[in-house]
C-alpha cells in the first residue's frame, strides 16, 4: 500500500513537471510508469534523455543517490520559475523573497540536527563540506597544531583531503577498524596527541552501513580539546542526530542522500565554543565568509524541504526500511548457504545491506543482475523501495548465486567434502 502510494505521488509530480514543460516547449510529455521489474522512461525532449524504448532496472542503490521526493520538487518549483531573485540582492523584493526562502531552509537543516541556523553553511555537497572541515580546520590552526586523526574506511574525499594535508607537512593518523567495521575507542584515545587539531570519523559507512559510536567519540574529543568532524552524508535524516548531545563540532551533509536535489549540501560549524576554518574559496564572502558564491535558492529550498520531511518521517521510514531489510536478509540467508553479512549486526543502519557470497565473485554477480541497479554486494533500501522490488531482487540474486556457484571449481570441491584450507596451492 505504501509502495503504491509513493508511486502515485511520484507519478503525480512528474505529470505536473511535464505539463509545465509542455507549455514552454509545445511538445507533449508522458508521465513515467513504474513497473515491478522495469522502469520505463519518458519520451525524451533531447536525445540525452532515455526514450520510451529504453527499459530500466529496479533501483536498489540508495547509498549512491536517492530519488528526489516529489514533495521536495513541489517546494523547489516556484524558485526555479517565478522567484528567481539573487538571495544576496538586498535592494529589492526579488532578493528578499529568495533570502527569506534560503533562511527558512537553513532553519530546517539546523532543526534536523539540533543546531542553531547560524551554524549551517550551504555548500555544493558533502565532498565540499568534507574539504572545508578537514583542510579548513587544519590550515587555520596550523601554527600550533599539525596533526589530524581519521580512519582507513572514510569516504575518498576525506582520505584525499588528508593526503593533501600530508603534502603540506601535516601528520595524519589513519586508524584501522575492527572486524565489525567499528573503530577501537582506545586506539583513538592513544592516537590523539598534544598537537592534534581534528578527528574525522564517518557516522554511517556508505559501503557496509556500520554506525560508529559518534557520541563516545565526541566525548573523547571534547575531553582532549580536539575538534570532532563527522561525515554524516549517509546518516542525516535516517537516524536521530544531535550535534550538542553528541559533541560534534563539524558535520557534513548531502542533499541527494536524503531525497533532496543533487548539487547541494551543508556543513555544520559550531559557534560556541567557536570553531574557526580557513575558507577554501575566494569571492563575495557569502555564507559568513566561509563559502563564497551565490547560494542556489531552488537547491537549498529543496535541501531544507528534504530535511523537514526526514524529521517528520524518520521513525516511520526506519521501521519500514528495517522490515524490508529483514525480509531481504532472511530470504537470502534461508535459501543460500555460506552467505556473510558484513559489518556489525547491531550497530548498523538497516537500509545498507552488504553481503558476501562465498565462491562467487562480486563483479560476476553484479553483471548477472542486469535488471537490478546495485553496487557489488551492497543492497540499498530506501523510502520508495517496495516489498515487490525486494522479493524480485532476492529471487534473482538466489538464482544467479546458485548458477555461478555451479560454475565454480572451488564450490564443486567443497561439495565433494574437500577442505580448501588443507590444499597446498602452488604458483605457476
Amino acid at each position: 500500500m505504501v509502495g503504491s502510494t509513493a508511486g502515485s505521488m511520484l507519478r503525480a509530480t512528474w505529470r505536473r513537471a511535464a505539463l509545465a514543460a509542455t507549455a514552454v516547449s509545445r511538445s507533449r510529455l508522458t508521465a513515467p510508469t513504474r513497473g515491478l521489474r522495469l522502469r520505463v522512461a519518458d519520451h525524451a525532449l533531447h536525445s540525452a534523455v532515455p526514450s520510451e524504448a529504453v527499459l530500466r532496472p529496479l533501483y536498489m542503490d540508495v547509498q549512491a543517490t536517492t530519488p528526489l521526493d516529489p514533495r521536495v520538487l513541489d517546494a523547489m518549483l516556484p524558485y526555479l520559475v517565478n522567484y528567481y531573485g539573487n538571495p544576496h540582492s538586498r535592494t529589492h523584493a526579488y532578493g528578499w523573497e529568495s533570502e527569506a526562502a534560503m533562511e527558512r531552509a537553513r532553519q530546517q537543516v539546523a532543526t534536523l540536527i539540533g543546531a542553531d541556523p547560524r551554524e549551517i553553511i550551504f555548500t555544493s555537497g558533502a565532498t565540499e563540506s568534507n574539504n572545508i572541515a578537514i583542510k579548513g580546520v587544519a590550515r587555520f590552526y596550523r601554527s600550533r597544531k599539525k596533526h589530524v586523526v581519521t580512519t582507513q574506511t572514510e569516504h575518498k574525499c576525506v582520505l584525499d583531503s588528508c593526503r593533501s594535508l600530508e603534502a603540506e607537512g601535516f601528520r595524519v593518523t589513519y586508524l584501522p577498524v575492527q572486524k565489525s567495521g567499528i573503530i577501537d575507542l582506545k586506539e583513538l584515545e592513544a592516537a590523539i596527541q598534544p598537537d592534534t587539531s581534528l578527528v574525522s570519523v564517518m557516522t554511517v559507512n556508505n559501503e557496509i552501513g556500520v554506525k560508529q559510536p559518534i557520541a563516545e567519540i565526541g566525548r573523547i574529543c571534547s575531553s582532549r580539546k580536539v575538534y570532532f568532524h563527522t561525515d554524516a552524508a549517509q546518516a542525516v535524516g535516517k537516524i536521530p542526530l544531535d550535534v550538542n548531545d553528541m559533541k560534534i563540532d563539524l558535520m557534513s551533509i548531502s542533499g541527494h542522500k536524503l531525497y533532496g536535489p543533487k548539487g547541494v549540501g551543508a556543513i555544520y560549524i559550531r559557534r560556541r565554543p567557536r570553531v574557526r576554518v580557513e575558507a577554501l574559496q575566494s569571492g563575495g564572502g557569502q555564507e559568513r565568509g566561509m563559502r563564497s558564491g551565490t547560494v542556489p535558492t531552488p537547491l537549498v529550498v529543496g535541501l531544507g524541504a528534504a530535511c523537514e520531511l526526514a524529521q517528520q518521517e524518520m521513525e516511520y521510514d526506519h521501521k519500514r526500511i528495517s522490515k524490508l531489510a529483514e525480509r531481504l536478509i532472511e530470504k537470502i540467508m534461508s535459501s543460500l548457504p555460506d552467505v556473510v553479512m558484513n559489518g556489525d549486526p547491531k550497530q548498523h543502519y538497516p537500509g545498507c545491506i552488504n553481503l558476501s557470497f562465498a565462491y562467487v565473485e562480486g563483479e560476476s554477480l553484479l553483471m548477472a543482475l542486469k535488471d537490478v541497479a546495485l553496487s557489488s554486494g551492497r543492497f540499498g533500501i530506501g523510502r520508495f523501495t517496495t516489498e515487490e522490488e525486494v522479493d524480485y531482487t532476492v529471487e534473482k540474486c538466489i538464482h544467479h548465486v546458485k548458477r555461478l556457484r555451479e560454475m565454480s571449481p572451488l564450490w564443486e570441491m567443497v561439495q565433494d567434502g574437500i577442505d580448501l584450507k588443507s590444499i597446498k596451492w602452488t604458483q605457476h
